[in-house]
């Protein structure tokens, strides 16, 4: 049951198109013989007594091929997202509001000119490197 909640492969992409297309014919072909005898053109009411079903059956459809559509998509993503391994961070995590660039406040914003910090003892803390920094190396290197 694990395997077929969370697979380790998606399924491929020809198979999800095949049976949303299917899934969304036999949507159409039931609603249309659920419809069609409740039209006045197949019985003998009109169309003031008709439409509360009429509509409730079209709205029903649209409905149920709405949500079978979001299905297939959902089922869709890992082909939407490629290769990728994971997501990075830059993915999920943005920047707070308060914190933007065009803050109109100089006090809040961080990209204003530099502030003075106090230099007393007591506010400046023990430097916690302990070695010197490797220096950089080329990008093309390894």
């Amino acid at each position: 049951m694990r395997q077929f909640l969370f697979p380790r492969r998606p399924m491929s992409r020809g198979v999800l198109l095949f049976s949303h297309f299917v899934l969304q014919l036999g949507l159409l072909a039931s609603a249309a013989l659920w419809l069609l005898p409740r039209s006045p053109w197949f019985s003998a009411i009109d169309w003031g007594q008709a439409w509360p079903t009429l509509a409730l059956g079209a709205g029903l459809w649209l409905a149920a091929t709405l949500g079978l559509r979001l299905l297939v998509e959902l089922c869709l993503l890992p082909h939407h997202l490629g290769s990728r391994v994971g997501f990075a961070p830059g993915d999920v995590v943005t920047r707070s509001f308060e914190r933007r660039p065009a803050v109109h406040n100089n006090q809040a914003a961080w990209t204003s000119e530099a502030r003075p910090v106090e230099t007393e003892p007591s506010v400046l803390g023990n430097a916690r490197v302990t070695r010197p920094a490797e220096p950089l190396k080329p990008q093309g290197s390894v």
